[in-house]
């Protein structure tokens, strides 16, 4: 491998970067509340097999597709036999990671806006703190998400093993240990356990739920960064000794595990909240989900917690800031590597220009909230991540030749031909996985 492309130093960078990429905002507050909404462990067992099923067979396609191309989502179609015809897909894909960051950037703003609201309520800075927390000041929203910004680009610029390995390698196991933290502190508060009971006990009647299954499927594939190249350009800089099966399945257990665990904390917050009289139900009797767990529902609970409530504050919102930072980075690094790898510009200059580029499409958003935050939020998940796992998977399964594919996987996989793994996985890159995520793409667009 190229140094100059950089590659990861060891397996445990690879999984703490990967991971750290699958593990997003959405794991913390999305999964939770989507289990609240949906037959509660009912739909994490649905969500789990999912994950497997779909998530994981497209996960290594795309980290075969970057290690044997050795390039960006872009150039792997341009060099690779018979891909040249899906060059659209990988520029598809520098679009899709590239808008993603845009929005994805003003929330970690949010994020990172109550991690200083509650610094200077500590200090006394009421009026400062209010501004933090202002939403309704573009301002303030520019000015954290720009910071966010500037820290993703610190890291990225820093290249893949002194910048993405060694900031993923820090910051996953402080995202787990504060965590673990705030379980055990709101398992120990009145109304916890009613939570607990609300968050694991399996409404069955409900598995067969066509909502719940789609839910889960969308989860279980979106939650893993699929679909807009990152794992495919983490895939190009992994060693040709890994075996991608293995360490495929390791980031997908860590990042089912992370969103599962992640629902010990927010559900029985909510009902912790509930018992301290904040409302937890909208007005048509169900959960509160989504971005208002982290912005209306927890925040109420901090409020009722008295002079203790600013620093509980800061630390959750310090946990879902470093989970935002985690897969932001890997969100810059899609067209980062494309300017390196086929534009040959440096890897500072390439995270300047892109940084920026995406920073303006983000003050654009913000000062034009409610015309297209949510329209390029639509386009970027529900229209091209689905369109490009479609292609990815039609690609390695139908396109690329198969015994490049095979000694591929073999390099750190010499038995591969003998495993239980490649007499089902080519099937389910084939078949199942595209007619999965179609499925899930019609339903979410046009139901």
């Amino acid at each position: 491998m190229s140094s100059v492309r950089g590659e990861f130093s060891s397996r445990i960078g690879f999984i703490m970067a990967a991971a750290g990429s699958a593990i997003g905002l959405g794991n913390i507050w999305g999964f939770p509340g989507q289990t609240a909404q949906n037959g509660g462990a009912a739909f994490v067992v649905v969500y789990i097999i999912l994950s497997f099923i779909i998530a994981y067979p497209v996960f290594i396609a795309e980290l075969t597709i970057g290690r044997y191309s050795q390039s960006n989502i872009v150039g792997a179609f341009k060099t690779i036999e018979g891909g040249k015809k899906f060059k659209f897909v990988g520029y598809m894909g520098v679009t899709a990671a590239s808008l993603i960051f845009a929005f994805y950037g003003i929330i970690a703003g949010w994020m990172l806006s109550y991690v200083f609201e509650a610094i200077f309520t500590i200090a006394g800075l009421t009026e400062i703190a209010n501004w933090c927390v202002d939403s309704g000041s573009v301002s303030r929203n520019i000015f954290f998400m720009g910071t966010f910004g500037l820290l993703t680009m610190y890291i990225v610029s820093g290249g893949v093993s002194n910048g993405i390995e060694k900031w993923s390698a820090r910051l996953m196991p402080i995202l787990v240990f504060i965590l673990v933290a705030m379980i055990v502190f709101v398992l120990m508060q009145d109304g916890a356990f009613e939570g607990l009971v609300f968050y694991l006990n399996p409404d069955f009647s409900k598995i067969t739920d066509s909502k719940l299954i789609i839910s889960a499927l969308g989860q279980a594939f979106f939650s893993l960064s699929l679909g807009v190249g990152t794992m495919l350009v983490y895939g190009s800089y992994i060693k040709k000794e890994e075996n991608i099966p293995t360490i495929g399945a390791l980031v997908t257990i860590a990042d089912v595990g992370i969103a599962f665990l992640a629902g010990f904390l927010i559900i029985p917050a909510m009902f912790v909240a509930q018992t301290n009289g904040v409302q937890i139900y909208a007005a048509d009797g169900s959960l509160i989900a989504g971005a208002n767990i982290a912005f209306q529902v927890l925040p109420g609970l901090f409020k009722s917690l008295g002079v203790v409530g600013p620093v509980f504050s800061f630390i959750f919102f310090a946990l879902m800031t470093i989970a935002a930072l985690t897969s932001s980075i890997s969100m810059l690094e899609v067209p980062v590597a494309y300017a390196v790898d086929d534009l040959k510009i440096n890897r500072k200059k390439s995270t300047m220009i892109f940084g920026l580029i995406i920073m303006i499409v983000s003050i654009i958003l913000i000062t034009n909230m409610d015309l297209l935050f949510g329209l390029v939020i639509s386009i970027a998940t529900q229209w091209l991540q689905p369109i490009i796992g479609v292609f990815i998977s039609i690609f390695i399964g139908w396109v690329m030749n198969r015994n490049h594919v095979l000694n591929e996987l073999k390099q750190g996989f010499p038995e591969l031909e003998k495993s239980m793994f490649f007499k089902l996985w080519p099937w389910f890159v084939r078949v199942i996985c595209p007619t999965l995520i179609l499925l899930i793409f019609y339903t979410s667009v046009f139901e």
